[in-house]
């Protein structure tokens, strides 16, 4: 992250104000609750750090043996974890209702908003962390990566020339960006088209590393402690064949208009920070593109940001969605879904895969990009299951 010093700012200032300033939970369960986060992608580096964190505290140290020794209060916010951590679309109000039911072991409204930002945080960091290969201490599965995910024969034309060869890459990407920024001034998508192509490239998503997750990657005992129902892992939102959730239209819950407001109202100031960081991250540009200066990223900022968002089934009205099929390729797609889905699945080789020519710093921006739009949607998804139990 010191790559993006104004980002770096905004990030510490959120994390320090919820792990060290007021606020409605005590500081130890602060640290549990990223234990607990982290732990459901197998992130050691987090894991190992909040338990150094929690031992200073010198408090319920017997903790520490596994979330069975956990007092219940803070082992009934598993299910929320597990389910937030790899399939947001299924929380509802009947989890929310779960938790802050009148007895003993019942969570706030304030300390309920508390937790699922801890969590949403720390699950984005995991991906962070792995995407940017920072957790040395976890094996990283090479073999279940394959080439074939990005020649593939479902692989449309404009990847196969995206990917033809480092050199012509980056003048495809950017004559890409040149001809989509030229048709949207000349003529705009309708409402119809737009829908149409949201709903496309939801279904191709399905087919981006299909068969390179089948495999189950066997938790290590240092992490699985902190883990109830391993079996539980990602989805993706729209399974052929299956009656899938309705699509998230972010026009009729967003963080701007809806979200931003309840986070501050039940958790204060705690959405003005975290709002600087999703503005800081998606505005950030230093207008290049590798070896090439004075570039408007910000269409290609938005395809990244927006991906993810369809994925976990989120569509803006107003997008068209049209352009990220065109601006990303396979390769990139599949480092995409792993990173935000399966990070401990994250290898160097998909790492190495796209943007040859392009800078460590950039693909670091695209981590922070996902890491963002990540966390969004889990929070998006959580404070609507609020709202609604709330009205």
């Amino acid at each position: 992250m010191g790559l993006h010093p104004h980002y770096l700012q905004s990030f510490l200032r959120s994390q320090v104000y919820l792990l060290r300033r007021d606020g409605p939970l005590p500081l130890h369960y602060r640290h549990y609750i990223a234990i607990m986060a982290a732990a459901r992608h197998q992130c050691w580096f987090l894991v190992s750090l909040h338990i150094q964190e929690f031992y200073r505290l010198g408090v319920c140290s017997d903790w520490l043996h596994g979330l069975k020794h956990a007092n219940q209060k803070l082992r009934n916010l598993n299910d929320l974890n597990k389910i937030l951590a790899h399939r947001p679309w299924l929380i509802t109000k009947e989890h929310i209702e779960n938790l802050v039911k009148t007895g003993e072991h019942s969570w706030s409204l304030a300390e309920l908003v508390h937790a699922v930002v801890l969590l949403a945080h720390f699950h984005a960091l995991a991906s962070f962390v792995f995407g940017s290969g920072i957790n040395p201490e976890t094996p990283t599965p090479t073999s279940t990566y394959c080439s074939c995910e990005i020649n593939g024969n479902n692989q449309p034309e404009q990847d196969v020339l995206l990917s033809s060869s480092p050199e012509s890459e980056l003048e495809c990407l950017m004559e890409r960006m040149k001809r989509l920024q030229e048709e949207k001034e000349e003529e705009e998508a309708t409402e119809e088209e737009m829908f149409t192509r949201f709903e496309k490239e939801k279904e191709e998503s399905l087919l981006v590393g299909s068969g390179v997750f089948n495999d189950k990657v066997t938790l290590s005992s240092r992490v699985s402690r902190f883990v109830e129902d391993d079996s539980f892992g990602y989805q993706d939102f729209a399974r052929q064949g299956e009656d899938n959730p309705p699509t998230f239209r972010a026009q009729d819950y967003s963080w701007e208009d809806h979200g931003f407001s309840l986070v501050n109202r039940l958790y204060s100031d705690i959405g003005l920070l975290l709002d600087e960081k999703f503005r800081t991250v998606c505005d950030l540009t230093y207008y290049n593109m590798a070896s090439h200066e004075g570039v408007d990223t910000s269409m290609l900022r938005r395809a990244l940001f927006n991906y993810v968002h369809c994925m976990y089934g989120i569509r803006y009205d107003d997008y068209d969605y049209g352009e990220v099929n065109q601006l990303l390729e396979r390769s990139l797609k599949v480092y995409i879904k792993t990173v935000t889905c399966y990070p401990e699945r994250t290898t160097r080789r998909m790492y190495d895969s796209y943007w040859h020519q392009f800078r460590h710093s950039e693909k670091v921006h695209v981590n922070l990009l996902l890491m963002e739009a990540r966390m969004q949607a889990e929070l998006l998804y959580t404070l609507r299951a609020i709202t609604q139990y709330m009205t």
